[in-house]
């Protein structure tokens, strides 16, 4: 059993790029994690990692290592899927990955319920609106929220959520209120999510003739759809939102909807995972679980 405790933590250690994040990630101190390096080093007889004051890197013979290693891993989790698909009792982690809105909002509220129901499962729960990779990043679902589509991954539809360009009355009586999407090509600042590699942007509206693409230009954007959301709120401009996002701040009039005979095209929120994870039943019943109660908490926002 310590070596399989090795192998696991060698194996986030490469994944994840430090002996901490490895460590955290098993919920192991810095110190233990690093002791499990070495003890499989020592088992070994080689040097896995090469080390320097500002980075950590497997060394080749450590690349071939985890490539084996990772197998083995894959292959013991999903032996004991099979298992624990005899019994009502599943186990283990689930390493799941949300936008930082949906995550925050429909995703992370439903996870207790989860836990409580089966306690011999662990979730962790990772938000970020940047683009994340499944295998690379050692995750085990993602749900997402937009555009769906990936050939490597299960694809799992879950909701249409209906999207609003909304701004804060503060900046509508300075900038005038868009009463046609061409208005948007004007002066008026689009709040944008962008990040490093996301695609080129635009914004699709829905109109009596069509789809519309709107090339939304702004003078700054961001990576986090909260920071968009405050931006709004503080008059700076207008955003795309997902209705349930900004559901109480339209309640209270913080915010107001423009174009709404023109809006977004709908978000579709889903999830993605590895095919192989299918035969694992604590991911199905998470999947389940989450796509069931999701639906009911987008409903009612």
């Amino acid at each position: 059993m310590p070596y399989l405790e090795s192998l696991r933590v060698f194996v986030r250690v490469v994944e994840l790029g430090s002996i901490t994040s490895g460590g955290r990630d098993l919920r192991l101190t810095p110190a233990v994690a690093s002791n499990r390096v070495k003890e499989l080093e020592g088992r070994l007889g080689v040097r896995l990692f090469n080390r320097t004051t500002r980075n950590l890197s497997p060394t080749e013979v450590g690349k071939v290592f985890y490539d084996h290693a990772r197998k083995v891993i894959e292959t013991l989790d999903e032996a004991e899927a099979v298992v624990a698909g005899f019994s009502d009792k599943p186990r283990g982690t689930i390493r799941v990955t949300a936008p930082l809105g949906v995550g925050r909002r429909i995703v992370a509220p439903l996870i207790p319920a989860f836990a409580d129901k089966y306690p011999n499962v662990d979730v962790q729960l990772r938000l970020s609106d940047r683009k994340v990779d499944l295998f690379e990043d050692g995750l085990d679902v993602a749900f997402v929220l937009g555009e769906l589509k990936d050939s490597n991954l299960k694809l799992r539809k879950i909701a249409d959520c209906d999207r609003v360009l909304v701004a804060a009355p503060e900046y509508l009586e300075v900038h005038g209120t868009p009463q046609t999407p061409d208005d948007l090509l004007g002066d008026h600042n689009c709040l944008l999510l962008r990040f490093p590699r996301s695609p080129e942007y635009y914004w699709t509206l829905q109109t009596d003739t069509g789809l519309r693409k709107i090339e939304a230009k702004g003078r700054y954007d961001a990576d986090d759809g909260d920071v968009l959301t405050q931006w709004a709120l503080e008059g700076a401009g207008i955003a795309n939102k997902p209705r349930f996002d900004v559901a109480q701040h339209l309640k209270s009039g913080a915010l107001v909807e423009i174009l709404a005979d023109t809006p977004p095209l709908p978000a579709s929120f889903g999830c993605l995972y590895p095919h192989r994870k299918l035969q694992d039943p604590k991911i199905r019943l998470f999947v389940d679980f989450v796509a069931t109660e999701s639906r009911q908490r987008i409903a009612q926002l």
